[in-house]
């Protein structure tokens, strides 16, 4: 009797009641997906795989198997000792889920805007500014003797790396990152990413205003110019090439994202490219969020470190929001056709929330802005930008 007691969630949870603060977490994150809509398509699977990994007794995933940043095959391959979530999480161990994600998004995203101004990519480039930034502040933070011995954070080389691709504001590429570089650092790293990209709303316009006068928020752009079918077709066979050929580890993030989007332009692979936008996308997004949340164990979640993260996080997309903005205007000065600065605050890859709030704050002071589909230029190209500095990142840590 004593033994069945001792097995019972109720019994468990007083051994371990750290576990029920991660509970209570995990709620709070489901009523924000629910409820406030903060990016539910991802950030309620990632709370519920929290949930389930800090239920007393569930037994659903092993930290012990995938420790040291390798997979214990031999225990993994035993159904008594292996859980559900542990055979699911192979697909972020092995870097596959970010990838397919990355198919599906580029199945659903239009570069006309890009490739009809490709100033767009500069724009984009410099909102990765951020990612840097952060990089180097968790570095500074890791070497410093205070931070270490009074508040127990503890941050290398690769740790700062998965910390600073949280400015790319891109989901996939952090949990890529994170997973090959520091995968203990997972959990609180992805919450921080899209809890981040569900604010964008609320963090980017505060530094939009402040960083641009009325005059300049005020500035109307011409249309663009129209993109023919067959530009739309090379593109992405040229950006794979290229980014193969610069930074070779970045090409399963490119490649996945080109090759959704050639599906999508060459008119000829319909299914295929419905089946990356819906279905695929859809079932991995399900399996990656219960995944990445099963990570958050309380013995990972509940230190320092975590409320360094999501400090460096949102440090992280204000530089990469602002060097995006500041780039625009200093190009303004040596132009004669002016570009609307908040452009450029959409070089963060949160595609595309990040255009639409570029368009939001522009009509505020001008009803007749309509810089949407010129934000979207930046937009698409912080996405090849966040994961080019992925691959940086990948090749000097990895």
């Amino acid at each position: 009797m004593s033994t069945f007691l001792q097995q019972l969630g109720f019994y468990q949870i007083t051994q371990q009641p750290l576990q029920l603060v991660m509970i209570v977490i995990a709620c709070v994150l489901l009523y924000l997906a629910i409820v406030k809509k903060f990016e539910p398509l991802l950030l309620l699977p990632i709370a519920f795989g929290m949930l389930l990994t800090n239920l007393p007794g569930a037994g659903l995933y092993h930290e012990e198997i995938f420790a040291g940043g390798h997979v214990n095959w031999a225990v993994l391959g035993d159904p008594k000792q292996a859980g559900l979530i542990d055979y699911l999480y192979l697909g972020v161990k092995c870097g596959i889920y970010p990838c397919l994600i990355f198919m599906g998004v580029g199945a659903m995203t239009d570069f006309g805007p890009l490739i009809a101004n490709p100033k767009s990519l500069i724009f984009g480039a410099a909102a990765q500014l951020g990612i840097y930034i952060a990089f180097i502040l968790a570095i500074v933070l890791g070497n410093s003797a205070w931070f270490n011995s009074v508040l127990g954070i503890n941050f290398d080389a690769n740790a700062a790396a998965s910390i600073g691709i949280i400015g790319g504001a891109d989901g996939p590429t952090a949990i890529l990152v994170t997973s090959k570089l520091k995968p203990e650092l997972l959990g609180p790293i992805a919450v921080a990413a899209y809890s981040y990209m569900a604010l964008v709303p609320v963090i980017q316009p505060p530094i939009m205003k402040a960083l641009t006068t009325k005059q300049e928020r005020m500035i109307e752009m011409e249309q663009l110019r129209s993109v023919s079918k067959t530009e739309k077709i090379i593109f992405p066979i040229v950006v794979t090439i290229f980014v193969a050929f610069l930074v070779p580890s970045a090409t399963p993030l490119v490649g996945s994202l080109m090759l959704g989007n050639l599906a999508k332009e060459s008119g000829v692979t319909d299914r295929l490219s419905k089946a990356m936008q819906n279905e695929l996308m859809n079932i991995v997004t399900i399996f990656l969020g219960i995944s990445v949340g099963a990570t958050a164990t309380a013995s990972t979640f509940l230190r320092p470190n975590t409320i360094a993260i999501m400090i460096l996080g949102v440090l992280a997309f204000s530089f990469g929001t602002a060097g995006g903005v500041m780039l625009v205007k200093l190009f303004n000065l040596f132009t004669k056709k002016k570009i609307n600065p908040l452009i450029g605050s959409a070089g963060v890859s949160a595609v595309p929330m990040a255009a639409r709030v570029s368009q939001m704050v522009g009509q505020k002071d001008n009803p007749k802005n309509f810089l949407l589909m010129h934000a979207m230029g930046p937009n698409v190209a912080g996405v090849i930008g966040s994961a080019i500095a992925a691959g940086v990142f990948l090749s000097l840590f990895g």
